[in-house]
């Protein structure tokens, strides 16, 4: 069986019984030598001290236990040269950064280095002296860049996984031009250190994958950025997006600007066709402060970043650059300090024109890039070719938002499409979950480059990105969907877990004088006579438990109540001297048909 997915080698190993030094030498001798996506194919003896770490370790406690990974190349792995597609910068990593050192914990192993454009500036996969990655579906196209190799690699199931990084576009546009996802972190909320930095307060490791459940987990596995210099700060959100009771509010650019004559305009239509069939509402957005915010990063100040990282050579050893490269990093000699805290000023008076906009919306669904180039193109205008493709990508990183770029159909010349949903800090494990909604809908795609002729129903999520903590509320009464207090849980932005009942061992009383009216709910005696009542189980964020207990008035209050499949949460439970005199209604099993009983 070819091993494409996480779940292909998974089930390699811990059912079939197959060894890494079986699968993984095999897969290192079939990688072609004129292949450009490689940069570094290691060698036996690195691959072998990897698989010994594993010795004594049982393949199901380990969640990555023998899957083989790439690299992209401006990331340390200890033992291997980092060049960031610069040969005069080539040195040898003595330590890994913090996100190999931790995949390698869950058994993951290195198996080569990806190329990339130099110094992770471009989006287009052809500005490295090591040679250009071609698209995996048409190599007269571009791959996407800067994290090229990566993933072109996973695309065509050379690894289930690859690491890149992502300034601009970097984890997303490759992603888009391959048919693959990619998964770009909410920017501090994955560690960077050993990752040489293009703009060292945007950048961000990003992950590709063939599914969104893979690269979900290696972000998972990463994430936890203490203990190192933090240049953006959010804390995750709940793991959902939108409100309960209401559609998800999904904006789309009211002016796409997609490629007509390449098939992207037709291609963005179809996935709006899509979205909409999912049940989510769609509403046309001005993109003209996003758009705003993107100049920023290359008509801005925000170059001398990357300047500051390869100054040195650039005055020593111009010659080493890639002259396109050499020619974006250079403008950053026409800023001033005081024009860095000018765009600085600027960039939070656009963040004020659209923070408003995701009280209005739940995430964006943008074309992940606008267009895709041939490379002849590319060589004909680099710069152009090159900034058209960042119009939807290049103002994620400076605004702090999460963003999930998925497969989402072809063109008529075969070329994939895709789509990139973006929302606002910290919604990592949200767009995990929407993802994986979304690449349902989309089953009948290929899987990479047709690696399989349909992506399969292999959905399972094992680990999501870390989320906002919340709590399971049971309740009972006037909080029931369609009661009077149901809206002081969409205030907090509860989800609905399930409806179901409590066990066979409660009593529910009507509280006389209570307005809204209310029950109260109580467990009997062991041996008591008791029945089961219907409740209504929510997931609420826990820093909103404190504001809705405020609400709570007594006799009522927050206890734990038992499910009827045996689970324990915290619900409603009332005081026993107010249960004296109260009606006991549990013959009709709930608040809301004993309240349709009372109804003429």
């Amino acid at each position: 069986m070819a091993l494409h997915t996480l779940a292909d080698w998974r089930k390699a190993y811990c059912e079939d019984g197959a060894t890494p030094r079986d699968l993984i030498g095999r897969l290192v001798a079939s990688f072609a030598a004129d292949d450009t996506a490689w940069l570094l194919r290691c060698e036996p003896a690195f691959i072998e001290a990897q698989i010994t770490r594993l010795e004594g370790i049982a393949p199901h406690e380990l969640p990555l236990w023998g899957v083989p990974f790439a690299v992209k190349d401006n990331i340390d792995v200890d033992g291997l040269v980092t060049t960031a597609a610069c040969p005069a910068f080539a040195h040898r990593a003595m330590r890994s950064a913090t996100v190999i050192r931790r995949l390698q914990a869950a058994g993951a192993i290195v198996v080569g280095k990806t190329n990339l454009d130099q110094f992770a500036t471009g989006l287009v996969g052809t500005r490295s002296p090591y040679g250009e990655v071609p698209n995996t579906f048409d190599p007269a196209y571009v791959s996407g860049g800067s994290s090229s190799g990566s993933a072109s690699v996973v695309a065509r199931g050379l690894v289930p996984f690859a690491l890149g990084t992502d300034t601009a576009g970097s984890g997303r546009v490759p992603a888009g031009f391959n048919n693959i996802v990619g998964l770009k972190p909410t920017p501090g909320s994955v560690p960077m250190h050993g990752v040489l930095p293009a703009c060292r307060t945007l950048d961000v490791v990003s992950v590709f994958a063939l599914t969104a459940a893979d690269a979900a987990l290696v972000m998972s596995l990463m994430e936890g950025a203490s203990g190192e210099p933090g240049f953006q700060r959010h804390a995750p959100r709940v793991p959902w997006l939108g409100l309960e009771g209401r559609p998800l509010r999904v904006g789309v650019p009211r002016d796409p600007g997609c490629d007509e004559d390449l098939g992207y305009a037709a291609a963005f239509e179809e996935a709006k066709a899509r979205l909409a069939s999912m049940g989510v509402m769609i509403q046309p957005v001005d993109m003209a402060p996003f758009d705003a915010v993107a100049r920023l990063l290359y008509h801005g100040p925000w170059v001398a970043e990357r300047y500051a990282i390869v100054a040195q050579l650039m005055e020593r050893q111009p010659e080493q650059l890639d002259p396109t490269v050499h020619e974006v990093i250079d403008q950053a000699r026409a800023f001033t300090a005081a024009d860095g805290f000018a765009a600085r000023y600027r960039l939070e008076q656009l963040r004020l024109q659209i923070v408003p906009l995701w009280h209005e919306l739940d995430f964006l669904m943008l074309p992940t890039a606008p267009t895709c180039p041939t490379r002849t193109a590319v060589l004909d205008g680099p710069i152009l070719r090159n900034s058209e493709l960042g119009r939807y990508t290049n103002f994620v990183n400076l605004l702090g938002l999460s963003a999930l770029a998925m497969p989402s159909g072809f063109t008529p010349f075969g070329l994939p499409f895709g789509v990139t949903f973006v929302a606002a800090p910290g919604a990592d494990a949200a767009l995990t979950h929407w993802g994986l909604r979304w690449e349902a809908a989309h089953a009948h795609l290929p899987l990479g480059a047709k690696l399989r002729a349909k992506r399969g129903q292999d959905l399972t999520l094992l680990k999501a990105p870390v989320a906002a903590p919340t709590l399971e509320i049971a309740v009972v009464g006037a909080h029931l969907s369609g009661m009077p207090l149901h809206g002081q849980l969409l205030e907090r932005g509860c989800r609905l877990v399930e409806k179901t009942r409590t066990a066979a061992h409660y009593r529910l009383h009507a509280l006389p004088g209570t307005v809204p009216p209310k029950p109260g709910l109580a467990r009997v005696a062991d041996g008591a006579p008791g029945t089961a009542i219907e409740v209504e189980v929510y997931e609420m964020p826990q820093a909103d438990v404190g504001s809705f207990l405020a609400l709570i008035p007594p006799p009522l209050g927050l206890g734990t109540v038992e499910l009827q499949d045996g689970r324990c949460v915290k619900g409603f439970i009332c005081e026993p001297a107010a249960l004296e005199g109260a009606p006991d209604i549990s013959a009709h099993g709930g608040w809301r048909a004993y309240m349709a009983s009372l109804q003429p």
